[in-house]
């Protein structure tokens, strides 16, 4: 039982990674293609408005020369202007058509990476709770149990410093003590030998 519990949960492990590397995969890939389309209209409606600037220039010069060379010449280069911006629309509108499934596309591959991520901080979270319960103790890293050791060290030296002021305050006050004692014991003698 115990080995086909270890079995799925391999698999388990297994299919979780494999799932999350190819969510990503797709969203990677989706992004870049909705980049790339994107850029893509973005040439060509700036492609579309340069196009129709030109179409209006020569439109307002046909309108004001009076020769039929020049007319004839102009009506030409507009014709052609004009099949370049349909030209550009038609592409303008394939692209946006293409962009849509795309966008949809890579909706959905960020919902599924996003369920990925859940599921595995969910299968994390209860393998951390399983091994609690197991009773099974992580060790302590080198640099945690160093910290340890450093701080112990700072507080025996704190305990150890604070010791040596108070026997040097105590010993100050005994001394003290004495030293009036005996300057008394003296006054006192001097006293008696003076009466």
């Amino acid at each position: 039982m115990t080995n086909e519990l270890t079995k799925l949960e391999k698999t388990l492990q297994q299919t979780k990674k494999q799932f999350l590397t190819t969510a990503t995969r797709a969203t990677k890939e989706l992004d870049r293609q909705r980049k790339r389309l994107r850029k893509e209209v973005a040439g060509v409606n700036a492609r579309t408005k340069q196009t129709r600037l030109q179409l209006q220039k020569k439109a307002e010069r046909l309108a004001n020369t009076t020769a039929t060379k020049a007319r004839r010449e102009l009506k030409k280069q507009i014709r052609k202007l004009d099949k370049i911006l349909d030209g550009a629309k038609s592409d303008a509108a394939r692209l946006r058509k293409d962009l849509a499934p795309v966008m949809e596309d890579l909706g959905n591959a960020r919902r599924h990476l996003a369920h990925a991520l859940r599921v595995d901080r969910a299968m994390a979270k209860i393998q951390r709770e399983l091994s609690k319960k197991k009773g099974t103790k992580k060790k302590a890293s080198k640099k945690k149990v160093a910290k340890k050791k450093v701080a112990k060290r700072k507080v025996a030296k704190r305990k150890v410093a604070k010791k040596s002021a108070v026997k040097k305050k105590t010993a100050k006050k005994t001394s003290k003590k004495k030293v009036a004692k005996k300057t008394a014991a003296r006054k006192k003698v001097r006293r008696k030998k003076a009466a």
